[in-house]
């Protein structure tokens, strides 16, 4: 890859409001970034982190977005502009579906060098090199829609490589990846800062992949700079601590089982869920994951096979789940989306809070509901948002309120995609108390996860999914600590 220019950032009492919210995202921000410099932004989730690195690329919106205080400058050895205008910024987004732009993987990663006036010889030799880089190994044909969340993290990295930007934000890149994904992100972006000396700003909370990458960190809570240090010092001060300990598995009969289950894609699925425990599930990304566990919670039609409930949890309600009434689902298996937007409905928090209950009780109020609705949100550290539009969360507040909306129903069954995505070292340990509460009132929890330290507190029961399996064989599933698939 091609030398670059490392761009350097003033921030010099920048503050922002989102529109429609008395408080301040961000307030009085003064701080250097040399070019070339490599740096961790970190803070608890609803910081302001996300909105700093939208800031830095120029892309917070006018007046009717906000209102801003102060200013932020970049600077290249040769020239000071304001964000966005020519000087190359690359930004990665929390929620890569938000940065998918075409229905093919190589018109994808072509599409900001094209709109950089790139010669197109240029263009697809960058592409190649880029995809090349992430370890995305797919056909440039291949359509964008059937790749993983996993997939289109690297997807959307690869666009930002290719345009080869004097300043690269990454708001937390390996959050959707397999362990031996993220690392192979990690050494791309390194590999890249080394060779072109770009400057590198990276939120993440999973620190320790980032040890040797990054030198310098800025930590930000409530909206302002509250420490300017070594890498290495913030994280020594932002370990997770006193989280539970998985429960081994003896002897429990199922709360949810699928026997030789054909899903979309992939071999025929075999497992069961131990009643009343908590389960991880693991794989590397694309090895079809997701889209199991949405067959078996009903939101995804199987094309054969068995779905087998316990009587517990199906409650006199016969055939699949997803025959099922939303109302007679609703109540007996919860579901956290990957993309916490994608099960989002309502105008506000309190709304969407309600949205299942109201479903249930067909309009009706109901006094217990109304108080969960309270706890749930205390506990998930969303009270002061009742009245937010839930799009305009965090990443890590969009997370707890899809988590929340899911466990206000009370189901027989909760299964989650990604739950501590985008979570602090706080908010992370409260959900995974919280979670380990709920599995020991007898809820049987499912949850697909890539964190070692999810793994340690919940992992009563392990499911390894493996991609590539011969079809006709029920051994793309691995499990350990209780029935065996």
């Amino acid at each position: 890859m091609a030398s670059g220019i490392g761009v350097g950032v003033t921030a010099q009492n920048f503050g922002w409001t989102h529109a429609g919210r008395s408080r301040r995202a961000l307030e009085g921000l003064t701080f250097h970034i040399e070019p070339g410099e490599r740096v961790l932004l970190a803070g608890d989730s609803g910081s302001g982190k996300s909105t700093l690195l939208a800031a830095l690329a120029g892309v917070l919106g006018g007046s009717e977005e906000g209102h801003q205080e102060g200013e932020i400058l970049l600077r290249s050895r040769n020239f000071s502009e304001a964000p966005g205008h020519n000087i190359p910024v690359g930004l990665l987004l929390q929620d890569p579906d938000a940065q998918v732009i075409s229905a093919r993987v190589g018109d994808d990663v072509a599409f900001g060098c094209e709109n950089l006036g790139i010669e197109r010889e240029e263009i697809w030799s960058r592409v190649e090199e880029a995809l090349d880089l992430v370890g995305l190994d797919v056909p440039l044909d291949h359509p964008t829609e059937r790749l993983s969340g996993g997939q289109k993290q690297r997807l959307a990295l690869a666009g930002v490589m290719a345009m080869r930007p004097g300043l690269i934000l990454l708001d937390e890149p390996t959050a959707n990846l397999d362990p031996e994904g993220a690392k192979d992100i990690v050494k791309a972006v390194a590999g890249v800062a080394e060779a072109t000396g770009v400057t590198l700003i990276v939120v993440e909370h999973q620190y320790q992949a980032w040890e040797g990458v990054l030198d310098r960190a800025l930590l930000v809570e409530h909206g302002r700079l509250v420490a300017d240090s070594s890498f290495a010092e913030v994280v020594e001060t932002r370990k997770i601590t006193g989280l539970p300990e998985a429960q081994p598995v003896a002897g429990a009969e199922p709360a949810l089982f699928s026997r030789e289950l054909l899903t979309r894609f992939g071999p025929p699925r075999s497992y069961e869920l131990p009643r009343g425990h908590s389960t991880v599930i693991t794989g590397e990304n694309g090895a079809g994951k997701t889209t199991w566990l949405m067959t078996v919670a009903g939101l995804l039609p199987a094309r054969g096979g068995e779905i087998g409930l316990h009587d517990a949890v199906r409650q006199g309600i016969k055939g699949d789940p997803h025959d099922w009434k939303s109302a007679d689902l609703a109540r007996r298996i919860g579901f956290v989306f990957q993309n916490p937007e994608h099960q989002f409905v309502a105008r506000t928090v309190a709304e969407e809070m309600r949205v299942g209950p109201g479903v249930m009780a067909r309009g009706k109020k109901d006094a217990s509901t109304d108080r969960r609705v309270e706890e749930l949100l205390e506990r998930l550290r969303l009270t002061h948002l009742v009245n937010a539009n839930p799009f305009t969360l965090s990443g890590g507040e969009k997370r707890r309120l899809s988590v929340a909306t899911a466990l206000v129903a009370a189901p027989e069954v909760l299964l989650l995609d990604e739950p501590t995505f985008g979570q602090d070292p706080t908010t992370f340990a409260e959900l995974v108390r919280m979670l380990r509460d709920i599995a020991s009132t007898g809820t049987t929890i499912a949850s697909i996860t890539h964190d070692p330290a999810f793994i340690a507190a919940l992992g009563d029961h392990r499911i390894h999914v493996k991609a590539g399996e011969t079809p006709g064989f029920a051994a793309g599933i691995t499990a350990e600590g209780g029935h065996h698939a």
